[in-house]
């Protein structure tokens, strides 16, 4: 795959990123490190524990000062190398809180980090203030999982939203940590707010976000509309919902989809329009179908 692996790329003045060589069907070219500061740094996102992408982040700090190592959530493909780092910069890691599962069951997205312990935690609207005037804000965006976090760069517009928002894809939402109704609480959050470009940890940069979230709240009542239209036809199991729903879907994206279909069923359970059968079967609600 041609991409700039283990090289720090200048995004502006303040900001820049080095990706790690972690491509998969679930992280496109990998996962993407932001550098933002100039003098003194934070760095969003440490990325996966991997040696190269280690070395490649220190170099590209430069021995320039350190203010934190930010966590968006704790995926291992986010939080793992946050260790390697504080022990070679001696900067604390600050951010989302440590994650508590209820389950053990199999997940279709990354697994979680269970070592991951911040020295602190960010509530939504807490800061980090540095290089002698920058502020980069929480802003709590639970759903992809229950302790997502972006980071609002105060006084220059950028957003960096984690898996909250993807630049290539929709994001994963499997229960049953990930929750449907938060993701798009979450997401219409973000549309409340003005922000001038998302850096996501996948993908390109968002640089109409109003319109790109317009397009995933749209695309996401879509999935749900087709999945009681689905119900209403005698489409009952998760497996059946999704091979009607996803035609020619990647083998390897099959449980992630079926954990999608999961979280909206979920939600719709929530709100009433859907009922949960015996053997793992769903159907419409009496006051719905």
């Amino acid at each position: 795959m041609e991409a700039p692996f283990e090289k720090l790329e200048t995004l502006e003045v303040a900001i820049g990123r080095v990706l790690a060589r972690n491509p998969s069907p679930y992280t496109y070219t990998g996962t993407q490190t932001y550098l933002v500061g100039s003098h003194e740094l934070v760095v969003i996102d440490p990325g996966p524990d991997r040696p190269d992408h280690v070395a490649a982040v220190i170099a590209a700090i430069g021995g320039r000062p350190v203010k934190a190592i930010a966590c968006t959530h704790t995926h291992n493909d986010h939080s793992p190398a946050s260790r390697a780092l504080k022990e070679a910069t001696g900067a604390p890691i600050i951010g989302c809180a440590p994650l508590a599962l209820d389950s053990d069951g199999p997940r279709a997205d990354a697994a979680f980090d269970p070592d991951y312990a911040p020295d602190e935690v960010l509530d939504d609207g807490q800061s980090i203030l540095f290089d002698g005037g920058w502020r980069l804000t929480a802003v709590a965006t639970p759903g992809h999982t229950s302790n997502h976090l972006c980071f609002f760069m105060d006084g220059n517009g950028a957003l960096f939203t984690g898996d909250h928002v993807m630049g290539w894809s929709t994001t994963v939402v499997v229960p049953p940590d990930g929750d449907m109704g938060a993701y798009m609480d979450s997401l219409r959050k973000l549309r409340a707010r003005e922000d001038r470009i998302f850096y996501p940890a996948h993908g390109a940069p968002v640089t109409r976000p109003d319109q790109y979230l317009r397009g995933l709240i749209g695309h996401r009542m879509q999935r749900e509309r087709q999945i009681l239209g689905l119900l209403a036809e005698g489409v009952t199991t998760i497996p059946a919902i999704v091979a009607a729903a996803y035609p020619g879907l990647d083998g390897r994206l099959v449980g992630a989809a079926g954990g999608t279909v999961a979280a909206h069923l979920l939600d719709l359970r929530a709100r009433g329009l859907v009922e949960e059968g015996e053997g793992e079967t769903w159907t419409p609600s009496p006051s719905n179908a």
